[in-house]
This record gives C-alpha cells, sequence and structure tokens, in this order.
C-alpha cells in the first residue's frame, strides 16, 4: 500500500475535484475548483449547472495534476472516482471519466462511495487512527452517526429523520439572507451574535430514539424571523444564527453521548463531513471524547469538504484488500454504507 499511487476525481456536488495520493499518505498534487459563484445567484447548488461545469473542468484538471506530479497515467496504480450518492449528472460526469481514463491506461478502476471517503478521509490525515471508532458524519445531505469497523465495514447508529444539518445551516442562511454557502456563512454570524436571545427547540434531545431531527428547529428559526418582521438587523441575523447553532450543536452532542453507549468498542470519536470544519461543533465534540475518554480526530478544513484526495485514499485503502470494480459500475444518486440497516421513520431519511 505504501508504493501505491492513485488518481482520485471528485465531482458528487459543486466541487470538481482532482487528487494524486499515495499508498502512504502523501498527497502528491490536488486541484479543487469551486462553483460558489455560479450558484451564489439561486441561493443553492443547481444541478444542470454543477454537471456542466464538472464536465468542462474535469479532464483539464486531471491534465493539470499529472503535469504537476511528473507522472502519466501509465505510473498510476488505481483510478478512484466517485459512484455516488450525490447529484446524479455530477457523479456521471465524474464516473464516466474514471472509467474512460482506467479503460485508456489498462488500470483498475475504484468505484468510490462519496460517504466512505468521509469516513475514512480521517485515516488519510492520522495515521494513527485504528479501526473501530465511532464516526459522525456531517454534511449537506447527510446526518449519521456510524460504527467503522473496517473499509467496508460500517454499521449506522443513527440518521436523520428528515434534514441534514448541513441543510439545515443552509435553509437557515437563506431565511436570514445570509448568503451562499450558508454553513459558513451562519457560523461567521454567530460568533458575533446572543445564542440565549431566542428560544429554539433541540428536537429529540434526551429522547431514547436515537437519530436526530433538525426540520422543526429550521422551521423554528424561520418563525421567529417572521415574528419579528424580517428586519434589516445585522443584530437580529447573528443572534438567530448563534440560536440555531447552539441548537444544532446540542442536539449532535446528545445523540453522540447516546451513541457512545451502543458502540463501547471505538477508540476513539470522529467527525466528518463538510459541517465538521465548524468550528463551534468541533469543540463540543471534542469535550464529550474527553468526558468519555476516547480520543477526538476531526480532519483539516479543507479535508472536511468535498475533495479528491479522500477519495483517491479510499481507493488507496481498497485497493490494499484487492476490492476493485468493474468497468460497469453503476452511477448511484443513493448509496447507503450500511445497507441493511433497519428503516427508519420519516419522509425524509438520508440513507
Amino acid at each position: 500500500m505504501t508504493t501505491s499511487l492513485i488518481l482520485g476525481l471528485e465531482s458528487s456536488c459543486d466541487e470538481t475535484a482532482v487528487a494524486l495520493v499515495r499508498g502512504d499518505r502523501t498527497i502528491v498534487a490536488q486541484r479543487i475548483a469551486s462553483q460558489d459563484e455560479q450558484h451564489k445567484p439561486f441561493g443553492g447548488v443547481v444541478p444542470e449547472l454543477a454537471a456542466r461545469a464538472h464536465a468542462e473542468r474535469l479532464t483539464p484538471m486531471v491534465a493539470e495534476v499529472l503535469a504537476e506530479a511528473g507522472v502519466t497515467l501509465a505510473d498510476i496504480d488505481a483510478i478512484a472516482a466517485t459512484a455516488g450518492p450525490g447529484l446524479i449528472g455530477g457523479v456521471m460526469v465524474g464516473l464516466v471519466t474514471g472509467k474512460a481514463l482506467a479503460f485508456a491506461a489498462g488500470k483498475p478502476l475504484l468505484a468510490i462511495n462519496h460517504l466512505e471517503g468521509h469516513a475514512l478521509s480521517p485515516r488519510l490525515a492520522d495515521a494513527t487512527l485504528e479501526f473501530p471508532y465511532l464516526l459522525l458524519l456531517v454534511s449537506g445531505g447527510h446526518c449519521q452517526l456510524l460504527g467503522v469497523e473496517g473499509v467496508g465495514r460500517y454499521r449506522r447508529l443513527a440518521t436523520t429523520i428528515d434534514d441534514a444539518i448541513g441543510e439545515a445551516f443552509d435553509k437557515t442562511a437563506k431565511i436570514l439572507g445570509l448568503g451562499f454557502p450558508g454553513g459558513p456563512a451562519v457560523e461567521r454570524a454567530a460568533r458575533l451574535g446572543d445564542a440565549r436571545r431566542f428560544a429554539l427547540p433541540r428536537p429529540l434531545l434526551g429522547s431514547e430514539e436515537p437519530h436526530f431531527s433538525f426540520a422543526g428547529l429550521k422551521s423554528a428559526v424561520l418563525r421567529q424571523w417572521q415574528a419579528l418582521g424580517s428586519p434589516d438587523s445585522a443584530e437580529a441575523r447573528q443572534d438567530l444564527a448563534a440560536g440555531f447553532q447552539a441548537a444544532a450543536t446540542d442536539c449532535l452532542v446528545d445523540r453522540t453521548r447516546k451513541a457512545i453507549t451502543t458502540f463501547p468498542q471505538a477508540t476513539a470519536l470522529v467527525v466528518a463531513g463538510g459541517v465538521a470544519s465548524n468550528q463551534h461543533i468541533r469543540a463540543a465534540l471534542a469535550a464529550v471524547a474527553e468526558r468519555a475518554g476516547l480520543g477526538f480526530v476531526a480532519p483539516p478544513l479543507w479535508l472536511c469538504t468535498d475533495n479528491a484526495a479522500m477519495i483517491a485514499w479510499a481507493g488507496a485503502e481498497r485497493l490494499a484488500l484487492g476490492l476493485t470494480d468493474t468497468l460497469d459500475a453503476p452511477a448511484r444518486p443513493r448509496w447507503p454504507l450500511d445497507p441493511g440497516a433497519e428503516a427508519v421513520r420519516g419522509a425524509g431519511v438520508r440513507a
């Protein structure tokens, strides 16, 4: 594994990314192209625009990464491409590109679950992290607690029954007029706000049910904002942002504590996904881990958001176990890490 060189491609949402990663955790070269400016006028990601941007950018970015590293496709050991879950148009662009490169170069294809990329990314950042660990996966499309027992071995302990936490952050930003992308905008505003000003709910706090729910919290923010008359007030925006962030964090902390009791074999608490870049949430989870006597691992901020280094690393982990894929591997809009997990209530369940 230490000598493998993996080319990773990521295109599941609105970041086009390419990376070369070695099995010894060296990131040889990488590129990440954001689409924030294209989607900002719409207040969210437009799937058709995202797919078109991936199609335009991906191949030139592969050439740039190979040139920077001073290698050719012949020097690559395998091609790892995100095969889902995500916006299906973008996923197809990346996966088809990966298949074409693998076929042309005669290299193995690794069709990577984007969520597995996040789940294994802390092991790219921290060579001391061993299985098993408890993972809180928090992103725009998912909010899950998983027991990570090994590569390809995931036990879902909890999931959201409605909105993902990243979606709730984005919707809150839109309600308050804080701009796009919403998560960082809410975090910036919250630093200046009074989290005690508004009484916001903590859905499922203390419940015996292990899962998450954020739809009610998001709706409560909307009701408070409307009750204020949607004022053009920085103070009101900051206070509501702070209240929302505090309530969401309390929910994450409560549910994580519960999961620790149901996965006692964990040696560490790990947080990954785009929302893991939130410093307030990181600090709260680090305190939970300390009180439970667990190690705490959070990847560097750039590795929390969508990137190709985590896809390449997941590919390296899978290649080392001989887990390659055929060229007919499908693109999937949904792809749970634990397909055998029991179904939970809720129309908006994220697998």
